[in-house]
């Protein structure tokens, strides 16, 4: 079995285990993704879902929001951590979505990752989720689970594995798979305890390189 059909396999089989896998931060707003995945860097994604209610409870639209001082950002945001750099890159942010894009977060992805705090991870997750754009997120459970499946072999760093998941993966199925990836790194294929392998759907094709 090539590297390509054992992704497609797995893209399958995943699906049937998650068929509504989705991101699990919440908004109804694309610039407040973009908020929650700047806050979710080194935090939980439950926690930022809480925090961001305090946030726009007080800030509701970009304007507001680009208008509050970095102070008044980090007080709120403090709980996810580093809240003083995720303050301003997010008052910076807003600012620019006010003065350059009327609002609007863009519908591109080299101007998303010229946005301040925004990586390839960020941009990607824009681009799949609020534009249905082909992308691939390589969060660390993508990362985790494509290297124990021998999808890719010993590579941790974000950019590159994105670059070999290109190769294999169907741009149409990036966004969905990496969710996927998401639900089944936090279930089944762990990181922090021995992963489940008697109750994985990839178990009888998984290389269960353990990385």
């Amino acid at each position: 079995m090539t590297k390509k059909q054992l992704a497609l396999e797995i893209i399958e089989r995943l699906k049937k285990e998650y068929p509504d896998a989705a991101c699990s931060l919440d908004y109804d707003e694309a610039w407040k993704l973009l908020v929650s995945v700047r806050l979710a860097a080194q935090c939980t994604d439950a926690r930022v879902n809480v925090v961001v209610e305090g946030l726009y409870e007080k800030f509701p639209t970009v304007n507001a929001l680009a208008e509050a001082s970095v102070a008044e950002i980090e007080e709120i945001v403090r709980p996810c951590g580093l809240g003083h750099s995720k303050a301003r890159d997010i008052s910076a942010c807003m600012k620019i979505l006010r003065d350059e894009y009327n609002g609007m977060v863009p519908e591109d992805f080299d101007k998303l990752l010229a946005l301040p705090g925004v990586g390839r991870k960020s941009a990607n997750l824009i681009m799949g989720d609020v534009f249905g754009k082909p992308a691939i997120v390589t969060d660390t459970h993508c990362i985790r689970l494509v290297n124990r499946m021998g999808l890719v072999k010993g590579i941790k760093e974000p950019g590159k594995v994105e670059k070999e998941l290109w190769k294999i993966i169907p741009p149409e199925e990036g966004s969905d798979f990496c969710h996927r990836l998401v639900y089944h790194g936090r279930v089944i294929c762990t990181a922090r305890t021995k992963p489940y392998c008697d109750r994985c759907c990839l178990q009888d094709i998984c290389k269960k390189t353990w990385v």
